[in-house]
């Protein structure tokens, strides 16, 4: 295991080379540029501008001279973020996207293996049409429409609820709420869809048979034999769903005006931000790496017939 661990870490440096060098030179070879949108400046301006961020060099000089700075931990200054550098940017903006993230996906993990549960257990029973049905709602209907529709009722009708904000504002952790539910929606429907199907293969397996033939209580059952293999699926789908829930938040963020990363990363696209579009990436596949290895690693613990050699 000790081997498998250094080996998968020593595998992180060429992935994320291989990220950093093809996305700098897509980026580069996009139609436009971080000064297109602006207004006709005089060309000397247009000049400067070039020469300050270094842009009038050759594109192998400028990929040499922003992988030497990466390497120091520097991500570079904004083009349009002005007085702005890009590792300010993202340390301002992705512990709100971390903190609404991991909420968000530790609710649809909990609620997502118990309704699934549940309906594998009751499976074609009223409570397993009922789990299904809402996680069908859940996968269904887009954020843009769960997170209004949940102002309306608990902001707006019952005022339990603030209708935005940060939990820097008055309201405090109660802005926590309306957005995580909104966001951890559709990663509990798909989480309760996978644990039912994969609990419900797992109960039809010899080593469940033999178990329960021994006399153990059906909680033991399934709460020992049963679950420990049935979360291999979802351990796996937790890894880009981790990366994917922090980065593509940019709907909710933008509904209940959190200040994440989100917005940050959509604008700086618009913008042809170069550096900022880069930081966001590396930051984004980093924690897609990491996630990944994190996977593999729980799945040994996991699933015994897993030998890491």
């Amino acid at each position: 295991m000790t081997k498998f661990i250094i080996r998968r870490l020593l595998s992180l440096i060429p992935t994320m080379f291989v990220i950093v060098t093809l996305s700098f030179f897509l980026i580069r070879f996009a139609p436009g540029g971080p000064f297109s949108a602006e207004k006709k400046v005089p060309a000397q301006v247009l000049q400067n501008l070039m020469k300050k961020y270094h842009m009038d060099e050759s594109l192998g000089r400028q990929y040499l001279r922003y992988f030497g700075e990466i390497l120091r931990g520097d991500l570079g200054p904004s083009f349009r973020y002005k007085d702005m550098t890009v590792n300010a940017l993202i340390k301002q903006s992705m512990p709100n996207s971390m903190l609404l993230g991991t909420l968000s996906l530790a609710l649809a993990v909990a609620l997502g293996i118990a309704v699934g549960i549940v309906s594998a257990l009751k499976q074609n029973k009223w409570q397993d049409y009922t789990a299904m049905s809402l996680a069908v709602v859940g996968i269904s209907v887009p954020l843009f429409v769960i997170g209004p529709l949940l102002q309306l009722v608990f902001a707006m009708q019952l005022k339990w609820l603030p209708t935005s904000g940060w939990i820097t504002d008055r309201a405090g952790l109660k802005t926590l709420i309306m957005p995580v539910i909104t966001l951890s929606f559709p990663y509990f429907a798909y989480i309760a869809r996978m644990s039912r199907a994969s609990i419900l293969e797992v109960l039809r397996s010899d080593y469940v048979r033999t178990a329960r033939a021994k006399g153990l209580k059906e909680s033991t059952v399934i709460g020992k034999h049963v679950l420990k293999g049935a979360l291999l699926p979802i351990v796996s789908y937790l890894g880009p769903a981790f990366s994917g829930i922090i980065t593509g938040s940019i709907v909710v963020e933008t509904i209940f005006l959190v200040p994440g990363v989100g917005k940050i990363f959509v604008q700086s696209a618009l913008n042809r931000d170069y550096t900022l579009i880069m930081g966001e990436v590396i930051v984004y596949s980093l924690i897609l790496i990491v996630m990944n290895f994190v996977v593999d690693i729980v799945y040994g613990f996991l699933d015994p017939r897993i030998a890491y050699k």
